[in-house]
Order: structure tokens, then sequence, then C-alpha cells
């Protein structure tokens, strides 16, 4: 654990650094928003664009070891994952029509294939404001989505920019079987000290609720986290079934966060004219941590996009992980 006074120093470098590409991209969002967005695409897929049509320019080079964030298909026919429990971290979203996406973030080790890979969304470039200059792996983007991306402070990789990082997998039909080879985009894991989320590790905070399961529903997804004191950890369920890795192996995470956020209607739409959810997670509010077969109601913070979230008891107190995987699926506040 870094000392918090060298924690707050990076941050408030960070901040600086992301200041006047955080300008313009604000510019941006407004113009964008302005104009409307309506989306257009292939049956089949999402009305994100193909591709070709998210080749972008020349990427910005990292500063320095970036985190490598890959955006994943969560539909049914997508399952199982590919990859997805290396990851340090995975983020559960809300996107149209009430389904599900994530978002797998990697630091301290790299797996040989990721997928299987699919389109960006507004929300993730807030989300990964928290990171130095993160490398953000996706299929495809709305056209209109493009420019935010383009100026967002953040390396984005497509099949477009990366042909060579990116292969069609023959177990499972298109749009799903497109998969990532990370050593290609980092070549090699970035380490502990790139993951500037926040999250704290350490001994159990007093107190707690002991827990057997958590659901999470979203109009047409849902996650159950259910304890094994065998895996000494959650045993993560996606739509009634349980989630495996490619390989056969059941996905279990060490501690999972339930994160209370404002979801709001964004200027986008897809194919169908459903509006893309934007999950606001720079904030404030309630949560709920499960580790070690107990869950523990906390409140969030994050005052600025640059900042990782503080999660704190009710004194103020802060509330430590359990090491490994973090699951964090954001839940709409009531």
């Amino acid at each position: 654990m870094r000392p918090v006074a060298t924690v707050t120093r990076e941050r408030g470098a960070r901040g600086r650094r992301a200041a006047t590409t955080a300008a313009l991209l604000a510019a941006t969002v407004t113009a964008a928003l302005a104009t409307g967005c309506t989306g257009g695409g292939a049956p089949g897929d999402d009305g994100r664009g193909s591709a070709g049509e998210s080749e972008q320019g020349a990427s910005p080079s990292a500063t320095g070891p970036s985190v490598l964030a890959v955006k994943l298909d969560n539909a049914a026919a997508a399952r199982p994952h590919t990859g997805l429990d290396a990851a340090d971290v995975v983020y559960a979203e809300q996107v149209e029509g009430g389904l599900s996406r994530l978002m797998a973030v990697y630091a301290t080790r790299l797996p040989k294939s990721v997928g299987p890979v699919r389109s960006a969304r507004e929300s993730d470039l807030e989300l990964l404001r928290q990171f130095d200059r993160p490398v953000l792996a996706f299929s495809g983007a709305q056209k209109k989505l493009l420019p935010l991306i383009d100026s967002a402070p953040l390396r984005a990789e497509t099949p477009g920019s990366a042909s060579e990082a990116y292969f069609r997998g023959s177990g499972k039909p298109a749009p799903h079987n497109l998969y990532l080879r990370p050593e290609r985009l980092v070549p090699e894991a970035p380490g502990q000290a790139s993951l500037t989320t926040g999250f704290r590790y350490g001994s159990a905070p007093a107190g707690g609720t002991a827990t057997a399961s958590q659901t999470v529903r979203y109009p047409a997804a849902r996650f159950v986290f259910t304890w094994s004191d065998s895996r000494d950890g959650w045993l993560v369920g996606m739509d009634g079934a349980p989630a495996t890795t490619a390989d056969g192996k059941r996905m279990a995470a060490a501690t999972v966060v339930v994160q209370y956020v404002k979801v709001r209607e964004s200027g986008f739409r897809d194919f169908l004219g459903n509006n893309t959810p934007y999950t606001e997670t720079v904030g404030s509010g309630k949560a709920r941590v499960l580790r070690d077969g107990r869950a523990y109601d906390v409140n969030w913070e994050r005052e600025d996009a640059a900042d990782g979230t503080a999660f704190t008891t009710g004194d103020g107190s802060p509330v430590n992980f359990a090491k490994g995987q973090v699951w964090v699926v954001y839940a709409k506040a009531s």
C-alpha cells in the first residue's frame, strides 16, 4: 500500500495533466449532444459501428505504465468469457435495453487472450479518467462518440488501429467472437502501481452482516454473488447461470462492490432507437461491500474524475477490500 501523501501527490499530478484534455472533452461532449445522436448499424450488432468505422488516427502515447481496459460483451451468446479471471477489476454497467456489459482492467497480469470484445460507451470515458493514460481496447463505437474517445486522455485501440492484436474465434457467431491478444498492445503487465482506483486492501472492517448471497438486477440482466468457503470468494452468476471461464472454471471474486449511482439518459441511441444509459461514477452515494462472507453498507465518494473512489464506514473510516479480484457492479440509486 502506498502512503496516502504519495497517492495524493500522484492524483494531483494526474489532475493537472488531465485539465486541458478535460476541457476539450467537455467542449466536444457539448457539441455532440447539441447535434443529437441517432445510431445506425447492421442487424446483429448494437449499432455502434464496425471495426473499420472505429479506425482512428495516431493514438496518444502513454507516459508510463498504463492499465489495459477491455470492453467485453456480456450477452448470453458471448459467454463463457476468456481471460476475465485474470483481471484485477471487473466493472459491470447497464446498457441499452436493460442489458449489461463488462469492462475488465488488467494491471498485475495479462492473459494470453481476452474476449469477446465489444463496443465502448460514453460512460467509459469518465470511469477511465481515474487511470493515467489507460489503454482502451474495444471493437467499435457510435460514430458521434468517436470524437469524444479521440479527445479523451487514453490510448484507444480497435481492430482498425491494431489489427494484429485481434482475432476471430471459431466457437461463437459474430459479433460475439472477437478476441484480443493483450501482449500485442501492452508488452508486459504495468504493475500494481497503475491501479489508481483508490481501493484499499487489508483486514476487514468491524461489523458487517453475515451474507450468503447478493443479487443485483437490471431491467433485462441479473448478477448473483454467492459466498463460497472452499473458494474463499464470491461465486459469480449472471442471468441465472453460473459464470465460468472458457476452460470451465467457476469465476469467483474476492471482493464485490454494489455501488449505487445515478443512471441517466445520454445523448446517444442504438440503431433500434434505445437510449444508451449514462452511469455517473463521479459524485457520492451508498454502496454495499461484500468480502469474507459478510456485507458492509458503506459510503462512496469520487470528488473528481481524475480521482479514484473512496469507500468509508459511517464514521469515515476507510473500508479495506480483500486481496484478489474486485467486481464493481453499478446499480441505479433509488
